[in-house]
């Protein structure tokens, strides 16, 4: 036993990404997007947390999420102090448009699991995460989606994120 007991509500999550940080996200492409085939499906600057991303898809739907730190950020620190070249930084799952991100919170401590950094913060993606202690050296991501977001860029270009002009851009350039 693990200590952990199933919850008495099933999450019923679909798996979203993985997430892999870098110092620049331009040092990832070439095996996630050249190598492995990787096409443009979103990204976009997160300032209130301070970091860069784009998602590639994969045949079968598969994504993959690439993060850099913005400037002046120190959102990536604590993990580039551990893994100074980078690497997995966490995996995605979501849950069903109906679940409040709280419940989702509560099923996981019936579980055995403390939820932490429960963010409602956008109104379209609400999140809560698992610690890396608490899941065997990951941090597990696990969040709801409203309507079409986080869907696919229709109106801009991973030239576009790179350079600081996507949706929510800093304006400023990957390095």
């Amino acid at each position: 036993m693990t200590g952990h007991e199933p919850a008495d509500l099933p999450l019923g999550v679909t798996y979203d990404h993985a997430a892999m940080a870098a110092r620049r996200i331009r040092d990832l492409l070439p095996l996630y997007r050249d190598v492995l085939g990787g096409v443009f499906y979103l990204g976009g600057d997160n300032a209130r947390v301070g970091y860069r991303a784009v998602q590639l898809e994969y045949p079968g739907g598969g994504k993959v999420e690439l993060m850099e730190p913005l400037p002046d950020s120190t959102f990536l620190d604590s993990f580039f102090a551990r893994h100074p070249r980078g690497g997995v930084h966490h995996v995605t799952f979501t849950v069903a448009e109906d679940m409040e991100i709280f419940e989702v919170a509560a099923a996981l401590e019936r579980s055995g699991y403390r939820a932490h950094g429960v963010s409602t913060a956008d109104p379209d993606w609400h999140e809560a995460f698992l610690h890396p202690r608490e899941t065997h050296g990951t941090l597990v991501q696990i969040a709801r989606r409203r309507g079409t977001a986080h869907g696919r860029a229709t109106d801009y270009t991973l030239d576009d994120v790179l350079a600081g002009r996507a949706p929510n851009g800093c304006g400023v350039p990957s390095p």
